[in-house]
């Protein structure tokens, strides 16, 4: 009698605590159990810290006025899907430019002013390592290519105003020696390597802040788009840590 009154006990027990663990929601999967999958598109800003000192001794003597050398505050997206071959890898691109300018007008009337802009794109190859959930840490690099461009403007009429622009267009014939303008670009490859803290704050939306450093190689330089340009020194270029940032849509 004690024996079935035991086993009772114990079929209730055991159906209470199927019933209760039945009710319970499922414990979900360790997040680097799974393969990332999906991808997406978004904004990325960025700062460049670039050595602008080569530039300033250029101007050195020209009466123009230097760079500052706070950094290239630079703009432009981003894209990436994730490839199962290789688990939690993903290729996509990345695209970013900005400049910095100076402007002054010497004693004599004649204004100058001068942009030195970067501008960098190609692949991007990364990694990620998921952290917690919604939070990843991602290591890579982006591969392609990219430019720096010294542009160089002279105009003998001072600063431009209302007045003085409707002087000149009344003028004829017009002179050719009061604006000129030459721009001295360079191309070259370009290599990224960065490490990025993600965070997916919906299944659609993400955040992303990194750090990188910008390296230019094998420099290429035209006079105007047209003419080569040579004996250009080889610290003349983009190279410099980068901050990034991004805010991308997709699937995370």
């Amino acid at each position: 009698m004690r024996f079935q009154r035991a086993v009772v006990v114990a079929l209730v027990l055991a159906f209470g605590l199927a019933t209760v663990r039945a009710q319970e929601p499922p414990i979900p999967p360790r997040r680097g159990a799974a393969p990332k999958v999906g991808l997406f598109i978004g904004f990325t800003p960025a700062w460049l810290k670039v050595d602008v000192a080569p530039v300033n001794e250029f101007l050195t003597g020209t009466s123009a006025q230097p760079l500052k050398d706070n950094g290239i505050f630079m703009v432009g997206g981003a894209g990436a899907i994730y490839i199962l071959v290789i688990k939690n890898f993903r290729v996509g691109g990345m695209g970013l430019s900005g400049s910095i300018s100076s402007s002054g007008v010497d004693a004599s009337g004649i204004r100058r002013d001068v942009e030195f802009g970067v501008g960098l794109g190609g692949l991007t190859f990364e990694y990620v390592v998921p952290i917690v959930r919604r939070l990843d840490l991602s290591f890579g690099t982006m591969v392609g290519w990219g430019s720096t461009t010294l542009t160089l403007r002279q105009y003998a009429g001072g600063n431009h105003t209302w007045t003085g622009e409707q002087s000149l267009y009344g003028t004829w014939p017009p002179s050719s020696t009061i604006s000129t303008q030459r721009t001295l670009s360079g191309s070259f490859l370009t290599f990224v390597p960065g490490v990025s803290i993600e965070y997916a704050v919906l299944g659609w939306l993400a955040f992303r802040l990194g750090a990188s450093y910008n390296l230019m190689l094998a420099p290429s330089w035209r006079v105007d788009g047209e003419y080569d340009l040579t004996g250009v020194p080889s610290s003349v270029k983009g190279n410099g840590f980068m901050i990034n940032a991004g805010a991308f849509i997709g699937t995370f």
